[in-house]
């Protein structure tokens, strides 16, 4: 049997194993010899365990089998020996950065591809070993409640779609005819809670309307325009139509309207799902026939001896399918293989000389590093009490559930890791401070059920620095295990303000580590708190990135992160999690001050923004606008907002309009140039898309226009004009 890196045997048999051909001809070719039978197993086969994958051989044609899942959201997931662990998906949003999405895409590309190469020489084909990523996740993170915030690149559309992009291009690789892994964007489409709090998401119905148009799609439209094998349909139901069955989504929308190619595949059990929870069918049948029809090209069942689409073939004989749907929408999924390599000459692939010793390599690592300490946030810093000088401190206490949980600083769904590539907070720091005090006071880890008072107040009894280390891990958050609010678990405030109140003279550093945004504060609050530092879920250099950025090493670890959600101050400033109406939502739609708004953090400089110049101050509805603005100093963010004068349009309040991560050496200025296309003043009304003539204000700096709390930057504003009005349709 031929491995499936490569299917071609010199003087091809068939005209699918042609290189010379083109890529329609050849699918068109081998999806003719192909039985329904033999359709039917490749279309229910999309994993993830022993009954769902791998995509059978076929032997007859010389096709061997096909693992269909694997996760790449930041490094190799799931699968067994080891991969570099980056930063969890939200850290890498806090990064605002374009680049740090492709670096780190193409680094986890890379390592996915090489070990699947190893494991097709090997025969293995268990879950997780294939070369198609089921990554990544951009739905938006409307709800901080929500355990699968982490997964996301957070709460603005705009900026997910671009973060997105840059990721699947790092995916793919650059080659002009085959790609490196192929990349796919979950969860199309109004997917962003509940899980399970407070009902389960295998029959949650969220009503999207207006707010389908302008929050939820655009984001899966920048990844067709990205290039995009594939989309995942989510659990649930979208305006009373399970996702997966969705034909007004799966195909008016994605095919038709913006000319998507590649195929979709349901999330795990989701056709199932339409029979047992949304009791949308009565049979598997009817599942099958349901998810076809709308446009799902392939299944990941619930590991079920009998999928849903091993019903095809039934469906086909009691006329609920057509023969000629069902084959073509198997075609996408071998024009996938194909532009994997699988059909062509591997010495013609470069990708097919990748193996195993890709991972974990210096550069990887090192990047690992570099990525971490980017995606830190600085949300408080009193008195410039960061960075550290280590020789100042003998004294040290690290306290807190967070500070040496290896199994809880990577988030939901990790790479697996050799233990000696990674290091905890705790371990980072003893390389920096000679002594250090640390004790374990909670019970139950982060849940921190319960602590030890009295271990707590010996643990901190005379030190001269307490670096405490609180958040959520996995244990509090994660896929399928939503919060009931955003207040620090179990008795994590309570601890906190213990060490508050009984910490003495001590300079006291909080350190967080968590996805969805928490209520501190009153650690904010409190001048007893010298700085807060947001970490997110840093992977396997915690320890080195929270080590270097806390001390400066060098002077070149200055945070600069941004937070990419909205943290709320007060619980009744966020909607009940079941509302999916963006009114009051993410600061597009906040009309409250927040404690901590999108878009913010600190630095151990300060910023300053000069000279915003518009090429020309008034354009033509679809025209872009160029825009140039001076900026100096070290490691900042640009971010542009903007509003529309005229608040009666059924807009949001501001929104962003671009964002980019820059450095420059000490003292020094750039003009930076940019282009912000005219989709950023599109909007949705009377079910269509519209751009209204008249004034918009364009805001640029280091934070967003107006906001009640600071950063030490400044924002430049001006005003351009939209010369005409216009309406158009969602088409590519």
């Amino acid at each position: 049997m031929p491995s499936s890196s490569s299917y071609y045997f010199g003087d091809f048999t068939y005209p699918f194993q042609n290189p010379d051909l083109p890529w329609d001809a050849r699918v068109d070719d081998l999806v003719s010899r192909l039985t329904l039978e033999e359709i039917q197993l490749q279309m229910a086969r999309g994993g993830q365990w022993a009954y769902s994958t791998p995509a059978p051989a076929i032997p007859r044609l010389g096709i061997g089998p096909y693992v269909w899942n694997s996760n790449c959201h930041r490094g190799d997931q799931q699968v067994a020996e080891n991969a570099t662990a980056f930063p969890q998906s939200i850290g890498l949003a806090a990064s605002f950065s374009p680049q740090v999405l492709f670096d780190v895409g193409t680094a986890a590309s890379i390592e996915t591809r090489g070990k699947h190469n190893d494991f097709v020489r090997r025969g293995v084909y268990a879950t997780h070993t294939g070369a198609s990523c089921f990554s990544p996740v951009i739905n938006v993170a409307r709800d901080p409640r929500w355990g699968r915030v982490q997964e996301t690149y957070g709460e603005d559309p705009y900026m997910s779609g671009e973060l997105a992009a840059n990721f699947l291009r790092g995916l793919h690789g650059d080659h002009p005819r085959f790609v490196r892994v192929t990349g796919g964007c979950l969860h199309v489409d109004a997917y962003s809670g509940p899980d399970n709090v407070p009902v389960r998401r295998f029959s949650f119905n969220a009503n999207a309307k207006e707010d389908l148009h302008m929050t939820f799609l655009p984001g899966f439209k920048r990844c067709v325009q990205a290039g995009t094998f594939s989309f995942m349909c989510s659990y649930n139901s979208i305006n009373g139509v399970p996702a997966c069955a969705n034909k007004k989504i799966l195909t008016d929308v994605l095919r038709q309207d913006w000319k998507f190619r590649g195929y979709v595949v349901s999330d795990e059990g989701a056709i199932e799902y339409l029979l047992t929870d949304h009791k949308y069918v009565t049979s598997m049948v009817d599942a099958a026939a349901a998810g076809v029809q709308a446009g799902c090209n392939l299944e990941l069942s619930d590991n079920l001896v009998q999928p849903a689409y091993l019903s095809i073939v039934d469906a086909v004989k009691q006329g609920k399918l057509n023969e000629s749907l069902v084959r073509e929408r198997v075609k996408p999924l071998f024009y996938t293989r194909m532009r994997l390599g699988q059909f062509d000459p591997p010495e013609n692939n470069p990708f097919s000389r990748l193996n195993s010793s890709v991972v974990e390599t210096p550069e990887h690592q090192a990047k690992a590093v570099e990525v971490a300490a980017k995606s830190f946030v600085l949300l408080k810093n009193l008195n410039n009490a960061l960075p550290l000088v280590p020789s100042k401190y003998s004294h040290v206490a690290v306290i807190g559930p967070m500070a040496d949980e290896y199994d809880q600083i990577f988030g939901n769904l990790p790479p697996i890791q050799d233990r000696s590539f990674s290091k905890t907070p705790l371990e980072g720091l003893q390389d920096v401070f000679k002594y250090i005090h640390f004790n374990r006071v909670c019970k139950a880890r982060s849940k921190c059920v319960s602590y030890n008072a009295t271990l707590a107040r010996d643990t901190i009894k005379d030190k001269e620095l307490i670096i405490a280390i609180f958040g959520t891990g996995q244990l509090v958050e994660k896929e399928a295990n939503d919060r009931h609010d955003t207040n620090m678990p179990g008795k994590q405030q309570e601890l906190l303000q213990d060490i508050m109140n009984n910490k003495g003279g001590a300079k006291l550093v909080l350190i967080l580590m968590n996805a969805g945004p928490l209520n501190v504060t009153f650690a904010d609050e409190s001048s007893k708190v010298d700085a807060i530092l947001e970490c997110f879920f840093p992977g396997q250099a915690t320890g080195e990135a929270i080590k270097k950025v806390i001390t400066n090493e060098g002077g070149k670890w200055s945070p600069a992160g941004r937070l990419p959600t909205t943290w709320y101050k007060y619980a009744d400033q966020i909607p009940p999690m079941v509302n999916y109406s963006m009114q009051g939502r993410t600061y597009r739609y906040l009309t409250s001050d927040p404690l901590y708004p999108f878009g913010y953090g600190l630095s151990y400089s300060t910023f300053v923004y000069s000279s915003l110049k518009l090429k020309t101050p008034a354009i033509e509805a679809r025209q872009n606008l160029s825009v140039s603005i001076s900026v100096q100093n070290t490691g900042l963010v640009i971010q542009c907002y903007i509003k529309w004068t005229d608040q009666t349009l059924p807009v949001p309040i501001q929104q962003l309009a671009y964002f980019n991560r820059v450095h420059l050496k000490a003292k020094q200025t750039l003009v930076h140039s940019m282009t912000i296309s005219w989709e950023r003043w599109a909007f949705w009304q009377d079910g269509e898309w519209a751009i209204k003539a008249g004034s918009m204000v364009l805001a640029c700096g280091g934070q967003q226009p107006n906001q009640k709390k600071k950063v030490p930057s400044n924002v430049i504003s001006t005003q351009f004009k939209i010369l005409s009005s216009m309406t158009f349709d969602d088409s590519l």
